[in-house]
């Protein structure tokens, strides 16, 4: 479950979010009947239907990146919003951009190599050079070498550049908040936890540089 209280339609006093309520639920409570035509359970909208503010705001940014009116190649927008979802280990943001960049007609083989990427050559120079900036934003805060950002204007012109780096950081925030919320496919247990010892096992043993394995 999520770590924020869903909010039920009965409670909803918002136009917008029971617009949006009707349009991924038809009539069914998302609360009480879990589940969109995705395959998600669509607790993301409940939770953030809990400020109607940051629910607004948050759909005009899906509004604003869909808009027809960008610049960017939607295929090289998608292959920026799926790498993100995958270094920032969000499963929901990878998962449905997955489908998203499938829905473009990106090849398998592309879409299978993204976790990858680095020693992959089913990519384009431009498409790599998405992905490596991608990698500067998400895992090195910004910090971008030159060579990179020159792989970039060989190809996008300014708005272009805006455009991939405001969607890829956009993105960046909801996988980490999805993460932190545990919403959707992010409600999970971290993996990363202590593997117990062998009972007879003790802590003095690492300290015994004479010790020998049996």
């Amino acid at each position: 479950m999520p770590r924020l209280r869903q909010v039920p339609r009965a409670e909803v006093t918002s136009k917008s979010i029971s617009r949006t309520y009707d349009l991924l639920f038809g009539d069914r409570d998302p609360v009480a009947e879990p589940g969109t035509d995705t395959g998600t359970p669509g607790d993301w909208w409940t939770v953030f239907a809990n400020s109607p503010d940051v629910f607004d705001h948050a759909v005009r940014g899906f509004a604003l990146y869909r808009d027809p009116n960008r610049k960017l190649d939607p295929a090289l927008r998608e292959l920026g919003q799926t790498r993100v979802g995958w270094v920032k280990a969000s499963q929901f943001v990878f998962s449905q951009h997955c489908k998203s960049m499938r829905g473009l007609g990106m090849p398998e083989e592309k879409i299978a190599a993204i976790p990858h990427w680095q020693v992959a050559t089913c990519y384009s120079a431009e498409e790599r050079a998405v992905l490596a900036y991608t990698d500067c934003l998400a895992l090195q805060a910004g910090r971008t070498p030159e060579a990179v950002f020159d792989a970039l204007r060989a190809f996008l012109d300014d708005e272009q550049i805006l455009e991939l780096t405001y969607i890829v950081c956009l993105y960046d925030m909801h996988a980490v908040m999805s993460r932190a919320l545990r919403t959707e496919f992010d409600d999970r247990d971290d993996p990363i936890v202590e593997v117990a010892a062998p009972k007879a096992f003790s802590a003095r043993d690492f300290l015994d540089t004479g010790r020998r394995p049996a």
